[in-house]
Formats: structure tokens, C-alpha cells, sequence
């Protein structure tokens, strides 16, 4: 059996499943893994270096895979969009700002244009540059996003503007999923399926350290936090509205509520930051999980995932079927 959607047929994909455009974690191997099993893999652009952006897209090898970048930070060298559609993606994931003064170069390239909303107002302005697809993101999901909508809620909402607005957009599920529980109520909801990321961020490919892959291993939803401390020490500027929902920590513990304070020493936290990832120091540095951490149990190679998620779908939708019918 499989799960025949309209995300599917317009990717010709065997599983209704998409990788989160992680950065640093979605890296060709991992994206190249997801489509090979039957998904679609793309590689997280990040804030834009375009020797991390051949390096992935050679590292993806001959799978078709597609590329996602943080909108405004993209803008400040637009050359990066020029490089990913050289290189013809599959998609093209846009996240965090208008998606509007790059939508005419996607669509002129022919490269299906993914928007990420959080709010109805983004989602109506993904359908006015005429998305291909757009992205519901609740607040349960890892990184940065809004505190506005909660998954449950909020899919069901887009999914109706799209009916009435744009009725050929797709529509894809994001926060909190991280099994085929998940991908299952998000297709219930009315996508036509679920971008994840914190469930791949935990696994073999994902290019996160070892030490904060095993921190993943020991959390629960109850310990994550949405905060702007980590943008703040790497002076990264986000729109104010932005968080980063992240693992707790000693970092976060500090200068969570003292950002006033944290900005005087940004400069000397950011070092801080970047020597304690290196050296697998997670108690400085930052673990960036969504609430569906507390799903996570193990380390799997992701094609493995792609299906093991894919079949308790197809199991939980059949279950509920007999469910109606019992009635």
C-alpha cells in the first residue's frame, strides 16, 4: 500500500514526506537520503555561503533534492538563489520574509516555489505570488518561527483559504510531527503532507554533533523554550517577532530575560557559542529541536525513517477507517 496525495503526484514521490531545509543539519547526505527513500530531501541554504552550497549540492550526488533559504538573509546576496537554481532543484523552500521580490525567478526558472507561513496573512501572500506549495508551521516546531498558531489549529485554517483562494496550491503540515501519528492527523487536517524536521535533525545523516544527537535522546517537549538569546550572541539580525525554539540549557538558563545585558556582551557570548559547538560543549551551546523531541528514542538512518514513518501512517489511517466503519 501507499499514501497517494497530491504532493505525491505533483513530485512523483512515494511517501507524502519533506525534510525541513535545516541549517546546519540538512546537508546533501541527509536530503539525498530522504528523496532516495521516497521523500524530498531538501538542503537547508541557511544564511547563505556558497561554498556550503556546492559542497551540499555535491554531497546529494544524483538524487533529485531541492533547496530552502531564510528569506532576508538570502536578499543581502541574491547570487545564492542564482546558484541554487543553476543547479535545478527540485523546490525551492523560501522562509521568514516576503517571498515576493524572488518569486518571479523561481517561477521563471521552472522550480516548484515553496512558502513557509505562520500566520493567515503570509499564507495569503504565498498564494498571491502563486506558491506551489505552502507551509503551515505551528509554534510546536524547532527554530525560528512565530508563537502566533499551533499546528492543530492552524493547518485546517490554511487549508480552507486555500480551497476558497488558490485551490491548486498544496498544502504541507509543519510542528510537532515526528511519526506517522503525525502525517497521518496532518493529512487529516488537510495537507497533502508534513515538511519534518526536528524527527530527521535526530538522525545518522543530519550534520549536527554526536554530543547534542544524544542530548536529543534524553528531552521531552516540557524541555524546550522559545528564545532570541542565541541570535542575539551571534548577532544574527532577526525580525523582532522571530524566536528559536530550543533545548534548555545553562546558555539559555543565564540569559534568557536578561537580553539587555546579553546584547552589551554579544560580541564575547557569540565566541563563547561558536567554541562550545565545536568542541560538543551543549550546555553553551545550542540544540535547535522542536516539542516532538519527547517522540524521539533513537538514532536511525533517515531513508529507514522515511519508511518506518510512511507505514505507521498508512497503519493509523487503516485503523481509523475500521474505526467508521465499525460505527
Amino acid at each position: 500500500m501507499a499514501l497517494r496525495t497530491r504532493l505525491t503526484e505533483a513530485f512523483g514521490l512515494r511517501h507524502p514526506i519533506v525534510l525541513a531545509p535545516m541549517d546546519p543539519a540538512a546537508g546533501g547526505a541527509l536530503a539525498a537520503a530522504v528523496s532516495a527513500a521516497g521523500g524530498l530531501g531538501l538542503i537547508g541554504g541557511g544564511y547563505g555561503e556558497h561554498d556550503r552550497l556546492t559542497r551540499e549540492f555535491a554531497a546529494a550526488g544524483n538524487q533529485r533534492v531541492g533547496c530552502g533559504f531564510i528569506t532576508w538573509s538570502m536578499a543581502r546576496d541574491p547570487s545564492l538563489l542564482d546558484a541554487a537554481l543553476a543547479r535545478a532543484p527540485a523546490a525551492l523552500m523560501l522562509s521568514f520574509a516576503d517571498p515576493a521580490p524572488f518569486a518571479d525567478r523561481i517561477h521563471g526558472a521552472g522550480i516548484a516555489l515553496i512558502c513557509q507561513v505562520h500566520t493567515l496573512a503570509q499564507a495569503r501572500r504565498a498564494l498571491e505570488v502563486g506558491a506551489t506549495a505552502v507551509v503551515a508551521q505551528g509554534t510546536e516546531a524547532g527554530g525560528h518561527g512565530l508563537t502566533a498558531r499551533g499546528t492543530l489549529a492552524f493547518v485546517p485554517a490554511v487549508a480552507d483559504l486555500i480551497a476558497r483562494e488558490r485551490p491548486e496550491t498544496l498544502l504541507l503540515a509543519a510542528g510537532g510531527i515526528a511519526d506517522g501519528r503525525g502525517l497521518a492527523a496532518a493529512l487529516t487536517l488537510g495537507a497533502d503532507g508534513a515538511l519534518m524536521g526536528t524527527r530527521f535533525w535526530a538522525s545518522r545523516e543530519a550534520l549536527i554533533h554526536p554530543a547534542a544527537k544524544q542530548r536529543v535522546l534524553a528531552a521531552t517537549g516540557d524541555d524546550t523554550v522559545r528564545t532570541q538569546v542565541y541570535d542575539i550572541a551571534r548577532q544574527r539580525p532577526w525580525p523582532a517577532a522571530y524566536t528559536g525554539r530550543l533545548l534548555r540549557n545553562a546558555f539559555i538558563e543565564t540569559w534568557h530575560g536578561r537580553e539587555d545585558d546579553l546584547r552589551a556582551h554579544a560580541a564575547e557570548r557569540g565566541r563563547a557559542v561558536t567554541e562550545a559547538d565545536a568542541a560538543g560543549d551543549y550546555d553553551v551551546a545550542n540544540v535547535t529541536v522542536g516539542e516532538a523531541v519527547g517522540l524521539i528514542d533513537d538514532l536511525p538512518e533517515a531513508g529507514a525513517l522515511v519508511r518506518r514513518i510512511a507505514d505507521e501512517a498508512e497503519a493509523c489511517l487503516l485503523r481509523n477507517a475500521r474505526l467508521v466503519a465499525a460505527s
